[in-house]
């Protein structure tokens, strides 16, 4: 079957064959793409009137990388058995060996391959906007397209380390600074500029550089090496569950001493088995699942667009409110806070700006950020904006008094949002004919993580507008009924305290295991989160369902233990399993209550919020990888030895019978 081009090849009456990657949106590096590439570099080279050639991406993107969806596959490579076929037969014995001069023309991103395709080039003409790395490292891979080679060759060993381990992205300003561009020119005149430098190559005005052999950036052998070896304690340091750092730094080591097309072949080789990994497939499931919060079936495909929200509405000057208020004014909207009384109105807007000039260090940044604060003790601001917060304290009668005011002054368009947690929004607005418009939002500070509660009369087009205000707000949107982050952060402080219930002598040794599995924040420490979220003491909180019995969920506590246990005598192992596993429990509650769309927003949500190790995949999937009927058996037995709190629940014991995948939710949304 004849593969179709995805690259165009255009030669000018000045002699420059100009060809063009056409993979939109970002110009993803395919194997189809590759061998197109190949395709129009070879005509190039077979035709007499071409004296050189210029690479560029369209739509002003050069090229955003590999396409990540087939890391993992074999077909990546088109005879298995040639390893390197990509980097070494074409970007290194074509592309950089070509006998015409090539020069890349780099606008928008050139990202991982993309980037690797520029570096093999004889020149770089950049835009100052564009965004050049190697961000491999970030999938659980390494460059595999030669840039483990090339780039310390450009730019040197210290900077080439850092924006290859640290997945750091640069300007093109940037980039001509540090001479990994050649030259800058403006988008409009990028083409013509690279062209230009393309024909003085070969009219041997410019130098012809094949940067895998350049050597006068790199640092002498033995300060190389100390370089290297510091590296490799910085990566161990910083995640010692890692190994593809430690392989990308022997592959940068082996080109340094064994000579560049040496350690093109050991990059390849890495490349291969790295793709295989556990880490990469991890790594990329969270890649896709940050993307899939964005895309909810049934709501998000049906074509809807989302309207345009500027003004936001805050009705309350409590803590939720000011922090609420804060957190839109940082997103670029403008604000306007309603409160009751002029004393708490000016306390509310005192507490604003103080959140804000905790963000803002310059002055000019901060008198723009108030600019965008106004304080009202009235409605009549309302009647303009597009989105209003309920961010009060009270009862139910108070909130639909509120709402019912709501709904006499604002505009027919506008959102009604409610901030309150525990409060059915059903019956917020069942005294209101505004129910379509209403929607929940948890701020779950001080993660990005925005809850967007969904409620059976909610229209499709509210939830669209709310998703693109989490994305101006740099958040990460789940769509849930009810609480979810909540509820499985709490858990993960509960089980810790469930474990030093006991005796009061664990708690650093069970910091320092759940530090070595890779949690980015301490149990205990999000006792405290959970507190601030949940406006009040973490003991008072309300956690659903542990055990099976419903109206025991909120008293699951080791207080029953038949048991008494000692955490100095339990294997780190033992230890991770019993503060983790209570929380895989109450994400499954989750799931059987039909609380979220997909398995995948928990591990997005464990991600950002709870700090589990993006590259063990996120909660839902790590516990998949284990299997439901190794957890639900230890859960059993720790039930049987220290209480109810460990008690699996019906859904954990279902997928545990019948080995069904714990990534299936069927969602009540």
């Amino acid at each position: 079957m004849a593969i179709k081009p995805q690259t165009q090849l255009v030669v000018g009456d000045d002699g420059v064959a100009i060809i063009t990657i056409n993979n939109p949106p970002l110009n993803l590096l395919s194997f189809e793409v590759m061998i197109s590439l190949k395709s129009s570099i070879e005509e190039a080279l077979l035709c007499h009137e071409v004296k050189a050639i210029v690479v560029h991406g369209s739509r002003g993107k050069f090229s955003g990388g590999a396409d990540v969806t087939v890391f993992g596959k074999s077909h990546m490579v088109k005879k298995q058995k040639e390893i390197g076929f990509l980097s070494i037969d074409l970007i290194t014995d074509l592309l950089e060996a070509s006998r015409k001069p090539l020069v890349a023309a780099i606008d928008g991103p050139a990202f991982g391959g993309g980037l690797e395709i520029a570096l093999a080039c004889h020149a770089r003409i950049a835009t100052p906007t564009s965004q050049l790395g190697l961000t491999e490292l970030q999938y659980g891979i390494i460059p595999g397209f030669g840039g483990t080679q090339r780039l310390p060759r450009l730019v040197g060993l210290p900077k080439a380390l850092e924006m290859i381990l640290m997945s750091k992205r640069v300007n093109g300003k940037d980039a001509f600074g540090m001479s990994l561009v050649d030259d800058l020119a403006p988008a409009d005149e990028l083409i013509t500029s690279a062209s230009r430098w393309a024909l003085d190559i070969s009219h041997a005005t410019k130098p012809w550089i094949a940067s895998l052999y350049r050597t006068d950036r790199l640092q002498p052998l033995k300060e190389a090496r100390l370089i290297l070896n510091t590296a490799r304690v910085g990566a161990r340091k910083h995640n010692p569950n890692l190994i593809h750092p430690l392989v990308c730094i022997d592959v940068i080591e082996e080109g340094i001493v064994s000579g560049p097309r040496n350690g093109l072949w050991k990059e390849a080789a890495a490349l291969n088995e790295l793709r295989q990994s556990e880490t990469c497939k991890s790594l990329i499931h969270i890649f896709f699942a940050r993307r899939n919060t964005f895309k909810i079936s049934g709501i998000t495909d049906t074509g809807l667009q989302p309207r345009k929200v500027e003004r936001v509405g805050v009705f309350g000057g409590g803590l939720i409110a000011t922090a609420t208020a804060t957190a839109f004014i940082l997103g670029n909207f403008h604000v306007i806070l309603k409160e009751d009384n002029h004393n708490s109105l000016v306390a509310a807007l005192a507490e604003i700006k103080a959140n804000l000039q905790s963000h803002y260090m310059v002055k000019e940044k901060l008198e723009k950020a108030s600019s965008l604060l106004k304080g009202v003790l009235d409605y009549d601001s309302f009647k303009h904006v597009d989105l209003v917060v309920e961010a009060v304290e009270g009862s139910i009668q108070l909130k639909q008094q509120i709402f019912g005011d709501l709904e006499l002054y604002c505009p027919q368009h506008c959102i009604f949002v409610s901030s309150s947690p525990t409060v059915d929004l059903n019956l917020i607005g069942e005294r209101t004919k505004s129910q379509f418009r209403i929607a929940g939002v948890h701020f779950c500070s001080p993660s990005p993580v925005l809850e967007i509660v969904n409620t059976e009369w909610t229209w499709h087009q509210v939830i669209v507008d709310l998703l693109h205000v989490a994305k101006k707000m740099k958040k990460t949107p789940i769509l849930v009924s009810g609480v979810v982050v909540n509820r499985i952060c709490a858990v993960y402080s509960q089980a810790a305290v469930c474990l030093l219930a006991k005796q009061g002598q664990g708690k650093h040794r069970m910091e320092q295991v759940m530090e070595k599995f890779g949690m980015g924040i301490s149990p205990f420490r999000m006792m405290d989160v959970v507190a601030g979220m949940s406006k009040g003491s973490f003991k008072t909180m309300r956690v659903s369902t542990l055990s099976q019995n419903k109206q025991d969920a909120g008293n699951s506590t080791c207080k029953d233990s038949p048991n008494d246990f000692k955490v100095a005598k339990l294997s780190e192992e033992d230890i991770m399993e019993m503060i983790l596993f209570p929380v895989v429990n109450e994400a499954c509650c989750i799931m059987e209550e039909g609380r979220v769309m997909k398995a995948s927003d928990i591990d997005v949500a464990s991600v950002v919020a709870m700090g589990f190790p993006a590259y063990r995949g996120g909660l839902v999937y790590w516990a998949h990888t284990l299997g439901s009927k190794y957890i639900c058996s230890r859960l059993e037995t720790w039930s049987n030895q220290y209480g109810r709190f460990f008690n699996p629940c019906a859904y954990l014991r279902k997928n545990s019978s019948l080995g069904t995948s714990l990534m299936q939710v069927k969602s009540h949304l």
